[in-house]
C-alpha cells in the first residue's frame, strides 16, 4: 500500500468546503478554484486547524513563485490581477460573478490571449468570439490553439464552443440540414465566415481532421489540457508531504518542502543481519556563508513502523556540515546525497525518513515499504545498479552505506548512466543450498522495449563471493534510451526459480554530473550497538525472548555503557524482573548517570513493596527533571501505602492540576478527604 494513502485512510474524515470557515472556503472555492490541483484540494480539505490552513496557503503560493529571490511572488500577483479583471470585465452579461463565467474561467487559467476576433453582429451566424493563444507549450498545451465562445441560439452569456459537443451547425442561424452532417454545416459556415469555419471542427490549427470531422484532440484540449495547465508545472508532492509530516516538522519548515530522488535497498551482512541502506538526494542544499566558511546543520529523523502503525524503531541525529571555500567551490554545482544505514529485524515495515536543513528551514522526506526476510530462506535480493565502484575501500572494517565487503558501490537513485559509464550490478542470493552453489546458474539480460539486446550466462560456482554477486557491463554499444536489466536464477535442472529486474537509463550526454556524498561510517557489525538496536526492535514487537537475548548480549559486551544498561533495565521492568532492574541500576547510581535510572529503580522498588525507597527516588527525579504526571501518581500511591495521606494528597492534587480528567485519581483524592 502506498504510504501516503495509508496515512490518508487513517486520517480524520475529509471536510466539505461548506464546513470551512468563510475565509478558507472563499479561498478554495473562488480564489484558487481553477488553479489548485486535485491533490492540493484533497489535502487542504483534511487540515484541521486555521493555523495549518494558513501555512498550507503560504506553501501553495511558494510552490508557484517563479523567482523566490525577489520579495514579490509574481505568479500570485498575476493571478489576482486576472481574477479582478475577470470579475470586472466578464461579470456584466453573466448571471453570476465574472470569475464563474466561461470567459472568466479561461482568462484566469490562461491569461491574456495573443489576439481576439469578434463576430458579434453577423446576420447569418450567432455571436462568436475567438481567443487565440500562442507559446504555451510549457503548460502542456499546443503551440497554437483557439478557444471559441458563442451565444447559444443568440441569447444568454457566452459559452465555450466544443467542435464535438456543439458542432458547426450550432453557430449557424439558418441551418436546416442534418445536425450530424458536419461537412454540410462546415461548408455553409465557410461561405459565410471562413475564420469561424476554420475553428469549427478543430481548435488546433496544425491538426488535420480526417474527413472534416470534429476534432477529438480539441475535446481533450478543452476537457483536460486547459484545466490542468495552471498546475502543470507545480510539483504538488509538497501537499501530501505537508499532510504526512505536519506533526513532525516545526511550523517554520512546513511550507518549505524540497523534492528529492531516493533509493532504499536491503543488504544482508555476513552474519545474516539485514541492513537498510538508503540515499536521499534533495534537489538543492542551502548553505549559510560566514566569511569563507559555508555551513548548515542537518537533522535526520528515521521512523520504522509495522503494518498496525506501531513504532518499531526510531532515531534522530544532527549532522553539522562545514566547508571551506575550496571545498564549496568543488561541490557548489553538484547535487547532494545523504546516505545512511541501520539494522532491522525480520518483518514488513513502513519507513519514514525526514531530512531537515536547520539553516534554510527546508525539509525533504522519503517513504518506502521495507521487507526483511529470514536470511536462511532462498531469495534473490534487490538489484543495485552502480555507475562506479571503489574496490579497496578504506572503510572496509566498518559499516557504511552501500559498502559490501571491501567494495564501495556508488549507485544513483535515478539509475542514470552515460554511454561511457560502466554498469556495475550488485545483488545477493540468500539461503543458497549446496546444490545451487555447485550446479545452479544465472542469466543476465539487458532489454530495450522488451527486446533482449545483451545476454550472458554464468555458473554460481564461478562466484567465490557468494552470496554476494557483482557483475560489470559495458554500455558503449548501447544507444541512449530506457532499458531494463534482468537477472534470472536457474536450478540444476534448468528451471527458472527466481528473477529480479530494474529499469535504467542511458543519457545522450557524454558525462553525467554526480553528487557529493555525505555519509558517516558506522562501527563494524560485531559492535554491541547493533545487538542493542535489534533488542529494542524485538521489544517493540513484543518478541520478548529475542529482545532479552539481544539486549543481554549488548549489556554483557559493554557493562559500563549506560545506554545498554538503561534499555535492558526497561525491558526487565516490563517483564516484571524487578530485582534485576535494581541490580543493573545499582551500578549507575553515581551522578550524573544516576538521574537517568531514578524512574526505573523507583518503579522496581514500588513493585517490590519498598514504598519508602521508591518515594525517595521519585522525589529526587521530580526535583531534578520537573513534573511527570505518571511519577506524581506513583509517588502518591507510595505515600498512601505508607499511610502518609497528606503527602499522597499533595502528589495527586498536583497531578490533577496538570490533567483534571483523571477519574481514578479524583476518587482517591476524595477518599482521603473523606477520612479527614
Amino acid at each position: 500500500m502506498n504510504l501516503f494513502f495509508y496515512h490518508l485512510a487513517s486520517a480524520q474524515a475529509r471536510k466539505s468546503p461548506r464546513d470551512l470557515p468563510e475565509k478558507y472556503r472563499k479561498w478554495l472555492e473562488e480564489e484558487v478554484v481553477y488553479i489548485i490541483s486535485p491533490k492540493e484540494r484533497e489535502v487542504f480539505l483534511q487540515l484541521e486547524t486555521d493555523r495549518e490552513r494558513d501555512i498550507f496557503i503560504e506553501a501553495f503560493w511558494k510552490q508557484r513563485d517563479p523567482d523566490p529571490s525577489t520579495p514579490e511572488n509574481e505568479f500570485k500577483i498575476e493571478h489576482y490581477r486576472r481574477l479582478n479583471f475577470a470579475n470586472q470585465r466578464f461579470g456584466k452579461d453573466s448571471p453570476g460573478p465574472g470569475w464563474r463565467s466561461p470567459m472568466g474561467r479561461i482568462y484566469i487559467m490562461l491569461g491574456e490571449p495573443s489576439s481576439v476576433q469578434y463576430y458579434e453582429n453577423e446576420s447569418e451566424i450567432y455571436p462568436v468570439v475567438i481567443w487565440y493563444y500562442e507559446g504555451k507549450a510549457d503548460l502542456g498545451l499546443p503551440n497554437n490553439f483557439a478557444v471559441v465562445f458563442f451565444k447559444r441560439s443568440g441569447v444568454g452569456e457566452y459559452e465555450i464552443y466544443s467542435p464535438i459537443k456543439d458542432g458547426p451547425h450550432s453557430l449557424l442561424i439558418h441551418y436546416s440540414g442534418d445536425p450530424s452532417d458536419h461537412l454540410a454545416a462546415y461548408n455553409q459556415l465557410l461561405r459565410i465566415q471562413p475564420a469561424v469555419a476554420a475553428v469549427s471542427l478543430s481548435l488546433i490549427p496544425e491538426e488535420s481532421t480526417p474527413y472534416l470531422s470534429p476534432s477529438i484532440a480539441s475535446e481533450i484540449l478543452l476537457g483536460q489540457q486547459i484545466p490542468q495547465a495552471p498546475y502543470k508545472k507545480v510539483k504538488d508532492t509538497y501537499a501530501e508531504k505537508f499532510l504526512l509530516y505536519k506533526g513532525w516538522v516545526d511550523v517554520e519548515y512546513s511550507a518549505n518542502y524540497i523534492d528529492n530522488d531516493a533509493l532504499v535497498k536491503i543488504i544482508y551482512d555476513t552474519s545474516g543481519l539485514g541492513f537498510v541502506h538508503y540515499a536521499l538526494e534533495p534537489r538543492k542544499l542551502t548553505l549559510e556563508q560566514i566569511g569563507d566558511t559555508f555551513r548548515t546543520r542537518l537533522e535526520v529523523n528515521v521512523k520504522v513502523s509495522d503494518r498496525s502503525g506501531r513504532t518499531v524503531y526510531q532515531y534522530e541525529e544532527t549532522i553539522p556540515v562545514e566547508l571551506n571555500r575550496e571545498q564549496y567551490e568543488a561541490i557548489k554545482t553538484k547535487l547532494f546525497s545523504f546516505q545512511d544505514l541501520f539494522p532491522l529485524v525480520e518483518g514488513e515495515y513502513k519507513l519514514n525518513i525526514l531530512l531537515k536543513n536547520d539553516v534554510s528551514k527546508e525539509f525533504t522526506s522519503l517513504e518506502a515499504e521495507v521487507i526483511i526476510s529470514p536470511a536462511h530462506h532462498l531469495q534473490l535480493g534487490e538489484l543495485i545498479l552502480a555507475n562506479r565502484i571503489v574496490s579497496d575501500s578504506p572503510y572496509a572494517q566498518k559499516k557504511k552505506p552501500f559498502l559490501v565487503g571491501r567494495t564501495q558501490l556508488v549507485p544513483s537513485p535515478r539509475n542514470d548512466f552515460a554511454s561511457s559509464d560502466r554498469l556495475y550490478l550488485y545483488f545477493q542470493i540468500m539461503g543458497l543450498t549446496e546444490n545451487l552453489r555447485e550446479r545452479g546458474f544465472l542469466e543476465y539480460e539487458i532489454l530495450k522495449e522488451e527486446q533482449v539486446v545483451v545476454e550472458t550466462k554464468k555458473k554460481i560456482a564461478d562466484y567465490p563471493t557468494a552470496p554476494d554477486f557483482l557483475e560489470e557491463f559495458s554500455l558503449s554499444s548501447l544507444s541512449p534510451a530506457y532499458y531494463k536489466i534482468r537477472v534470472n536464477l536457474y536450478n540444476e535442472t534448468g528451471e527458472k526459480i527466481a528473477a529480479r529486474e530494474s529499469q535504467f537509463y542511458i543519457s545522450p550526454q557524454a558525462y553525467l554530473p554526480r553528487p557529493w556524498v555525505l555519509s558517516l561510517p558506522q562501527p563494524p557489525v560485531q559492535d554491541p550497538v547493533y545487538a542493542n538496536i535489534m533488542g529494542n526492535q524485538y521489544f517493540a514487537l513484543q518478541q520478548m525472548a529475542k529482545a532479552r537475548s539481544y539486549l543481554e548480549r549488548a549489556h554483557l559486551a559493554d557493562p559500563k555503557n549506560k545506554r545498554y544498561a538503561l534499555d535492558l533495565a526497561r525491558f526487565l521492568l516490563a517483564n516484571k524482573e524487578f530485582e534485576r532492574v535494581m541490580e543493573i541500576a545499582a551500578r549507575f547510581l553515581t551522578p550524573p548517570d544516576r538521574y537517568d535510572f531514578l524512574s526505573l529503580i523507583g518503579q522496581a522498588c514500588q513493585a517490590l513493596g519498598k514504598y519508602e525507597e521508591a518515594a525517595g527516588y521519585y522525589e529526587e527525579y521530580l526535583s531534578h527533571f520537573g513534573v511527570n504526571i505518571n511519577l506524581l501518581n506513583n509517588l502518591g500511591e507510595c505515600y498512601y501505602r505508607l499511610g502518609n495521606f497528606p503527602r499522597a494528597l499533595g502528589a495527586w492534587e498536583r497531578s490533577l492540576q496538570i490533567n483534571p480528567k483523571q477519574e481514578d485519581i479524583k476518587k482517591k483524592v476524595e477518599a482521603i478527604k473523606e477520612k479527614k
